[in-house]
C-alpha cells in the first residue's frame, strides 16, 4: 500500500444499538476513503464482552449496507486478533514501558480511597513497582508513561489542542482475561492497519495524552485526528440520547426513510459545503466533501429538517417507483394508481402511506363520506349561497366530458367559476368538504379525478 494512501476505518462495538452519531462518524470515514480513491475499514472492538450482544455484528453490517457504506476491508474482529496485541506488549514490554500489575483490586481500591481523602486526584504511576515482574498473561499488564508531559496536538476540525501531564497515568493495556483495553487496541489495529485518518466523537479527546504517549513509546508517527462535533436533542442543550428519542438507525429504514436522504442529511449535520444547495446524492458528496468544512461545535438533530430532506429525495424518485412503493404500504383493494400523487403529495416518508390508510383518511375515495351540513359553510358566508355555488360547480362538472374528467381541468372548470366569485373559498370550500368529509383533505380537482365523474356530481347534489 502506497505511504500516500488515504485509510479511514469505522470501528463499532457491538452493543446492538447503532446511533446516528457512530453512523455519522461511519459516513464521514466512508466519503473521505472514496473521495480519495482510498480505503474503508470495518473493525468491530468487542474486547468488553460484557457489553456484546448477540447478533450485534450482523446489525452493524445489515445498517452499513443499507446506507450503501461498503467496506473494502474487515470486518476485522478484535477478539480474533488477541495474538496481534500480545506481540506488542511484548515490545513494550522490552522497552521498559509496560509492566505486570502487582496489586490486587482491594489494593488498587485503597489507594484510590486513600487520595480521595486526601483531596488529590488518584494516580496509579504514583504507585508504580520499583522493581518489575515477570508478565504472564494472568494479571493486568500496565503501560509505564514514558514521560510525564504536557502534550500538545492538532486536529484537523478542534485546531490545536493540548493537555498537561496530570491526563497521563499507568493505564492497563491487557487485563487479566487476556483481553486489550481500548486504550491499546485501537492503536494496535490502526498501526497494522495502516490507518492514516482516525475519525471519532469528542470524548476522545481527553485521553488522547494517553494515545499519543503510546505512539511514543512504539516510536510511530500517529495519523491525523478528525474529531466530529457531537448531535445534540431537538432542544439543542445535550447530547441526542435514547432518552431524547434517538433511534437505532434501522428504525429509520423500517419507517420508510431513503438510504440517501438519510448521508445526505447525517452528513450535513455538522457539515456544510456552503452554498444554498441542500439535497445532495452520496455521489455528488464524495465530490465535495471536505474535513475542514466540519464544524466544531454541536449539530442539533431535526425531524423536520430530516423529513424534508427524505420528501426532496423522494421526489427524484422515478413515477414507477413512487407508486411501488406506494402500493407496497396500502391493501390490495385500494391500489388505485389515481390515488399515487393524492397520497404522495401529502407524506415524507413511505411508512405515512399505511398510517393514511389504517386512519381512514383515504375512505372517502372509496364511499361517500358523512356531510355535517354546517361544515359547507365558508366563513360568513350564508347557506344559501353556499348552496348557489356548490350548483354552479355542478353546472361546470357537467359540461365536462367525461373522457376529459381529469384533476387538470377540473380545476380549470372550477376556477373559471370561482374567480367570478368574492372569495374563491365561497366555492372550493365547499367542494372539498362536499367529496371528502373532512376538514383537511387533498384538493379538490384531485379528489374529483380519482373517483370519477358520475360519483363527484353525485356527492355535490346530496348536499344541494
Amino acid at each position: 500500500m502506497s505511504e500516500n494512501k488515504v485509510v479511514t476505518r469505522f470501528a463499532p462495538s457491538p452493543t446492538g444499538f447503532m446511533h446516528v452519531g457512530g453512523v455519522r462518524t461511519a459516513l464521514y470515514a466512508w466519503i473521505w476513503a472514496r473521495k480519495n480513491n482510498g480505503v474503508f475499514i470495518l473493525r468491530i472492538e468487542d474486547t468488553d464482552k460484557e457489553r456484546e450482544m448477540e447478533g450485534a455484528i450482523e446489525h452493524i453490517q445489515k445498517s452499513l449496507k443499507w446506507l450503501g457504506l461498503n467496506w473494502d476491508e474487515g470486518p476485522y474482529i478484535q477478539s480474533k486478533r488477541l495474538d496481534v496485541y500480545k506481540k506488542y506488549a511484548e515490545i513494550l514490554i522490552k522497552k521498559d514501558y509496560a509492566y505486570p500489575d502487582p496489586y490486587t483490586v482491594k489494593e488498587v481500591e485503597k489507594f484510590r480511597q486513600e487520595a480521595e481523602a486526601n483531596k488529590k486526584p488518584f494516580l496509579y504511576r504514583e504507585h508504580r513497582p520499583k522493581v518489575f515482574g515477570v508478565w504472564d498473561g494472568t494479571q493486568p499488564l500496565r503501560f509505564k508513561v514514558p514521560e510525564i508531559k504536557s502534550f500538545k496536538w492538532n486536529d484537523l476540525v478542534q485546531g490545536d489542542l493540548s493537555a498537561g501531564p496530570e491526563a497521563l497515568d499507568d493505564f492497563i493495556l491487557i487485563k487479566s482475561n487476556g483481553y486489550p483495553t481500548y486504550n491499546f487496541a485501537h492503536i494496535v489495529d490502526d498501526i497494522e492497519m495502516k490507518v492514516t485518518y482516525v475519525i471519532r466523537g469528542q470524548e476522545f479527546i481527553s485521553s488522547m495524552p494517553k494515545f499519543l504517549s503510546v505512539y511514543e513509546a512504539l516510536d510511530i508517527k500517529p495519523p491525523f485526528f478528525v474529531t466530529t462535533p457531537p448531535i445534540l436533542g431537538e432542544g439543542g442543550n445535550k447530547k441526542l440520547s435514547k432518552r431524547d428519542g434517538a433511534k437505532d438507525i434501522l428504525d429509520y429504514e423500517k419507517e420508510g426513510y431513503l438510504p440517501e436522504a438519510m448521508i445526505n442529511y447525517l452528513a450535513f449535520l455538522g457539515w456544510n459545503p456552503g452554498g444554498k444547495k441542500e439535497i445532495y446524492t452520496p455521489e455528488e458528496l464524495i465530490q465535495v466533501f471536505d474535513l475542514s468544512k466540519i464544524q466544531r461545535s454541536g449539530a442539533k438533530w431535526s425531524d423536520d429538517k430530516l423529513n424534508w430532506m427524505n420528501k426532496e429525495h423522494m421526489k427524484l424518485l422515478p413515477s414507477s417507483e413512487i407508486e411501488k412503493n406506494i402500493f407496497e404500504h396500502l391493501p390490495e383493494d385500494i391500489r388505485n394508481p389515481k390515488l399515487v400523487p393524492v397520497i404522495f403529495e401529502r407524506i415524507s416518508k413511505w411508512s405515512e402511506v399505511k398510517n393514511m390508510a389504517g386512519a381512514g383518511e383515504l375512505d372517502f375515495f372509496f364511499k361517500s363520506p358523512e356531510i355535517q351540513k354546517e361544515k359547507l359553510i365558508y366563513k360568513n358566508s350564508s347557506p344559501d349561497k353556499i348552496t348557489g355555488n356548490l350548483k354552479l360547480a355542478i353546472q361546470a362538472l357537467t359540461a365536462l366530458p367525461e373522457e376529459n374528467f381529469t384533476a387538470e381541468n377540473i380545476k380549470s372548470s372550477l376556477m373559471s367559476v370561482a374567480e367570478k366569485l368574492e372569495s374563491r373559498g365561497e366555492l372550493l370550500h365547499p367542494v372539498r368538504y362536499a367529496l371528502s368529509g373532512l376538514d383537511k383533505s387533498p384538493d379538490p380537482f384531485l379528489i374529483a379525478g380519482v373517483i370519477g365523474k358520475n360519483e363527484t356530481l353525485s356527492r355535490l347534489q346530496k348536499v344541494t
